[in-house]
């Protein structure tokens, strides 16, 4: 992983100083994720994924364990859990019970709860910033920061025929042949770790950077569902309609 820090000390981390925080703690949390294993989208991986983080005595104990069966958005959240249980742990955050219990991984449908709305379909963590309030959205490459969560898309879909993936954005490349974008996630062919792809290959992008995770607590008195997301298993929608749904 000494890659990644290379490229964070590289990039720097402009604007809030809370930014900046919760930045380096997303980034030091994917430092302390294992390396390899399988991606896949089976029901072992999603059994795997709510072992990984289970939550006991008003604590989440976030260890994968081998096999390391995995899929990008349950990478990415499993960083977003462990992120805020350091938060907690620390003192900079202090959460009740009902809030911590939705944040636990059950057989929650597409838009259901926070973990049924990360996973879904579209700009699914995105949407869950905006509507909870934790922090920006925003799609220019020019200011994101190593540690934001990013959605790429790799067509114009969003919704049933979209092609995407859930990371956390490392930072810009450059080769011979143009840009290339590093993120870390689950990632096909290798399972957790870095990987990096010609920015040309990317359709579109939405950046989400944590930057107040006490509002978590909104979830509470949020719908149970949120509808947007809940209907893009099935429904076509845009990338403008995206954006909209997503303040940016």
């Amino acid at each position: 992983m000494r890659k990644l820090f290379a490229l964070f000390f590289v990039c720097g981390l402009a604007g809030p100083a809370g930014a900046a925080t919760y930045n380096s703690l997303v980034l030091d949390q994917v430092h302390k994720m294992p390396s390899g294993g399988k991606y896949s989208v089976s029901h072992v991986a999603k059994i795997k994924l709510q072992s990984a983080a289970h939550f006991e005595s008003g604590k989440f104990f976030v260890i994968p364990t081998k096999p390391y069966v995995s899929f990008c958005s349950g990478a990415t959240y499993l960083v977003f859990i462990k992120t805020i249980e350091q938060l907690r742990d620390s003192g900079q955050l202090k959460l009740d019970y009902a809030t911590l219990n939705q944040l636990i991984i059950r057989d929650q449908h597409d838009g259901e709860g926070v973990w049924g709305r990360w996973n879904a379909n579209g700009p699914g963590t995105a949407r869950l910033f905006y509507e909870l309030g934790l922090g920006r959205n925003f799609t220019d490459f020019s200011e994101a920061q190593p540690g934001d969560f990013m959605k790429i898309f790799w067509n114009n879909n969003v919704g049933r025929r979209e092609s995407g993936h859930s990371v956390i954005f490392l930072g810009i490349s450059r080769h011979p042949d143009g840009e290339y974008v590093r993120f870390w996630s689950s990632n096909m062919g290798m399972g957790y770790g870095e990987k990096e792809v010609p920015r040309a290959k990317i359709a579109n992008v939405i950046f989400s950077r944590l930057e107040t995770p006490e509002n978590l607590v909104r979830i509470n008195n949020a719908p149970s569902t949120d509808s947007y997301l809940g209907s893009l298993l099935r429904k076509q929608s845009n990338f403008a309609e995206a954006r909209q749904k997503c303040g940016i």
